[in-house]
């Protein structure tokens, strides 16, 4: 059962003359970092019990208001119920009594039925007095009918309180999901007050006649433009870490352009990644040891190449939940950490939509919906960098030069009906998503002596089922996809492409067995078929240029390979809770096969969660994690070794919480990773029968570790403010089997601190900073007195140190970002400036040789880069 710490409050109001709840409207909750749950259904009100009128007060002829905390249980029935605002004269005794008896349809949080508590207002009123003779009939009634609309967004406002008089007994109208209300009044002149949570008040005039039915609609202006909150509370956590980002909150981010999935980047326990990379870097593992899923289907890439934005538009996302490690039995693939990407369904009331155009690209995104009970959703994007960057950069220059679009559509289906409590639920979507990246990096000129040409191209569409049943305590959802991956790389002469096509399910089951025993299952399958070939120059071939330092020119041969590999894999993990602790073992089981090879892996997992108090918590994990070696890896010799295993990580990490005040609290976390068995070059060398000796591609020889602390200072969103402060202390080390010492990999960065902050100011304006400091990254150091020419290949050599040798300098930058929304009647526009390294610091990226290696160049990222965009809504 789902527990909301604090539970959530909300404002209701029916439309009786007994009783009345005021405004709860279904919000996203912002906090800068962490998500918190999302009201999908309001409770609703099943059994009303009559409270008997007190006779002290009849007697004296008193009428009174009483105001009560109601926590509503996960099934619907009233669990407690406060006073909060007393009316005395047995008022109060009689409202408590009658309150505990209600009953209503179960709140859901996130779609899943949830206890929550609301205030509630218990109305008492005495009749009109008996006069012995029948007054004449009052004049026909006027009708007030219509719909309460968000300015700016055209969302249909829920629950909104319509009311012809501000006095206490006035009657009112409360609207519905679709905005719709309607209200009965007498005749002639209606001072109409509308409130809802999270509006400013509405005041407006109408002049009903007798018996008219007056339809209007409504435009409620947001009290905040940005970032204001009405529902807090968090999911119940398992993971150690999982950090989840909502969508609203990250999109205003410095330095970020408005992209989400940028934020990851902020977070504790990432590395900053290359200028170009894109790559994630997660608790000092390679990137290619951490999976990234969207909705649950694994994907290669989570960013742009080039360093460009995300490969999801930001519209299009609900949540992401990030795993720097110690995550859950339901991943596996992966030794480092895990992102999972989640969309949203689309709009169920009417059209909405966004179009942005900034400096790098243009994206759009629609939802609608399309018949009752189907709504969809498309976004789309593509960039021009690769138009505009030419027109600027200057000759003689290292030009990188990126070109990316990508696509998301959904389709939503089920009943447009809410189904009665207790029945079952059935909801489906189909998706298909992809992404495309070109990059060319070009050299020319300058002191380089010689042209650089190289280019990378990636592919993917993934196309992906969901079915999501719920009955009672019990829940499934089963998704099958099918996926398509292109990968393509030319440098000089030589080139490579591999089509990877894929197919599989995955099957997520959850069971409420007891209030403190919760099971879930699974299983996780995957198909894959790679089709590579690689154009290599054959080395005996090879004909040398006329001047020392140019490219070669070789024959070449074809080679191609049909890998194919399944993986499947099994889950189960089991909460037990007792008072303030929370147990949860799982164990994750998995056969592969690749290459016409078995492999097996048995990985166990524990977590543990201890909150003496509602503001303090400690926590801890343990557990194996496996990630099958790639298939190229595992051809025959001499391109590969086909006797290769899994590769290990044992992860273990300790932490605490502590909430400082009501909206600044602290997470600090240790972990220790041990990596093993990891896969290097090259392998194993053995002596043959004839004496000579063989060494192996590639081997299980690679050892690995890292460790360090993560800390989390984080200001909730509050109605003007949000931010937080991420350190990372990290160390990452390698080794092969048999050497001494461990030594740097190079993807260690000691310390990483990021400050993030946004404020709202008056008027419409947003203004936000990030500062980032980074460690430099080792690198291998060319040692210029060992330099030799080889005659042979007519060109220079470049003796390198050892791959930590040297350090990059460290990395600091300041982005600054201000934004502007203006809010009409159905849409609203948003101008905003982006802009990357204010104070233009000289941060090096990378280092480049003379064919001599005797010069080497520092080659700076990105100078200060403003980058202005529009975005409208509606």
């Amino acid at each position: 059962m789902l527990r909301l710490a604090p539970l959530a409050l909300i404002a209701l109001l029916l439309p009786t003359a007994a009783l009345s709840y005021e405004g709860a409207v279904r919000r996203e909750e912002v906090d800068g970092g962490v998500h918190v749950p999302v009201l999908t259904r309001a409770p609703a009100l099943v059994s009303f019990v009559e409270a008997p009128y007190p006779e002290e007060a009849r007697r004296e002829g008193l009428a009174g208001d009483v105001r009560l905390t109601v926590t509503i249980a996960a099934d619907g029935t009233v669990a407690d119920a406060q006073v909060t605002g007393p009316a005395g004269h047995g008022f109060d005794e009689a409202a408590l009594a009658a309150v505990k008896q209600f009953t209503f349809t179960p709140a859901e949080v996130d779609g899943v039925p949830a206890p929550i508590q609301i205030e509630y207002v218990y109305h008492f009123a005495l009749g009109e007095p008996d006069a012995g003779t029948a007054p004449p009939p009052p004049p026909p009634e006027a009708v007030l009918k219509g719909q309460l609309i968000a300015r700016g967004s055209r969302n249909r406002v829920n629950a909104g309180t319509v009311r012809c008089s501000e006095a206490a007994d006035a009657p009112e109208a409360v609207s519905a999901e679709d905005g719709l209300f309607e209200l009965k009044v007498a005749p002639g002149t209606c001072a109409v007050t509308v409130t809802a949570n999270g509006f400013q008040l509405y005041r407006t005039t109408e002049a009903l006649e007798a018996g008219e039915t007056r339809e209007v609609v409504y435009y409620l202006m947001p009290k905040a433009i940005g970032f204001e909150t009405v529902v807090r509370g968090e999911r119940e956590k398992k993971e150690v870490v999982r950090r989840t980002l909502g969508r609203q909150e990250m999109q205003r981010v410095p330095g970020t352009f408005g992209d989400p999935l940028r934020v990851i980047q902020n977070m504790p326990g990432v590395a900053r990644p290359p200028a170009i990379s894109g790559a994630l870097i997660v608790r000092g593992a390679s990137p290619d040891e951490t999976n990234i899923f969207m909705d649950g289907v694994e994907i290669p890439i989570l960013y742009h190449l080039g360093g460009g934005p995300s490969v999801v538009n930001e519209e299009f996302l609900d949540h992401v939940d990030f795993y720097p490690g110690g995550f859950g039995a339901r991943y596996g693939r992966a030794i480092g950490g895990a992102v999972d990407v989640a969309t949203r369904k689309g709009a169920t009331d009417t059209w909405h939509g966004s179009a942005k155009v900034d400096f790098l690209d243009s994206s759009f995104f629609v939802e609608a919906p399309v018949l009752p009970g189907v709504s969809v959703a498309a976004a789309g994007r593509r960039s021009y960098v690769d138009v505009l960057l030419p027109l600027v950069q200057p000759d003689n220059t290292i030009t990188a030069v990126p070109r990316y679009w990508d696509y998301q559509v959904r389709v939503d289906w089920g009943s447009s009906r809410k189904p009665a409590a207790g029945q079952p639920v059935s909801s489906f979507y189909l998706m298909a998503f992809g992404s495309d990246d070109v990059l060319k990096v070009l050299a020319t000129g300058g002191f380089r002596n010689r042209d650089i040409n190289l280019d990378i191209h990636t592919l993917f569409h993934r196309v992906k089922g969901d079915w999501t049943f719920r009955s009672g305590n019990f829940s499934s959802v089963f998704a099958p996809f099918f996926g398509y991956d292109l990968g393509e790389a030319s440098l000089g002469i030589s080139s490579l492409k591999a089509d990877q096509y894929s197919m599989g399910f995955r099957e997520d089951a959850a069971l409420e067995v007891l209030p403190w025993l919760t099971a879930r299952a699974g299983a996780d399958v995957m198909f894959e078929h790679l089709v590579g070939q690689a154009e290599l120059p054959i080395l005996s071939g090879v004909q040398y240029a006329g001047f020392p330092g140019a490219e070669p020119t070789a024959p070449t041969q074809l080679l191609s390979r049909t890998p194919n590999t399944f993986d499947g894999a099994l889950y189960l993990e089991v909460d037990f809770k007792a008072g303030p602790v929370t147990l949860t073992p799982g164990v994750r089981w998995s056969y592969a096969r690749v290459y016409g090879n078995d492999l097996y892996a048995t990985e166990p997992r524990f977590w543990a969660r201890w909150q003496p108090f509602p503001a303090f918590a400690l926590k801890g994990s343990a557990g194996l994690y496996a990630q099958p070696p790639e298939s190229v890896n595992m051809d025959q010799e001499p391109f590969g070794t086909p006797t290769l295993l899994h590769e290990w990580a044992f992860q273990s990490s300790v932490g605490v919480e502590q909430k400082i005040t009501d909206v600044i609290n602290v997470d600090v976390t240790g972990y220790f990773n041990r990596r093993f068995d990891r896969v290097v070059a090259p392998g194993l060398t053995t002596e043959n029968e004839n004496g000579q000796t063989t060494t192996a591609r590639f081997g299980n020889l690679g050892l690995g570790r890292a460790y360090g602390m993560e800390v989390l200072l984080r200001h909730e969103m509050t109605k003007e403010l949000f931010g937080w402060l991420a350190y990372t202390l990290n160390r990452s080390e390698q080794r092969r089997v048999g050497a001494r010492d461990y030594r740097l990999t190079g993807f260690d960065q000691t310390h990483i601190l990021t400050a993030v902050g946004s404020y709202r100011l008056p008027g419409g304006w947003e203004l936000g900073g990030r500062f980032r400091y980074v460690t430099g990254r080792p690198y291998a150091h060319v040692d210029h007195a060992y330099d030799v020419y080889a005659v042979d290949g007519n060109g220079y050599g470049c003796t390198r140190q050892p791959p930590d040798s040297s350090r990059f300098s460290d990395f600091h930058q300041l982005d600054v970002r201000l934004d502007h929304s203006w809010v009409f009647q159905s849409w609203t526009l948003d101008v905003y400036a982006d802009v990357q390294n204010v104070y233009n610091a000289q941060n090096i990226e990378t280092y480049f040789n003379d064919y001599r290696c005797r010069v080497e160049v520092g080659v700076p990222g990105i100078p200060v880069l403003p980058v202005l965009g529009v975005k409208g809504t509606f």
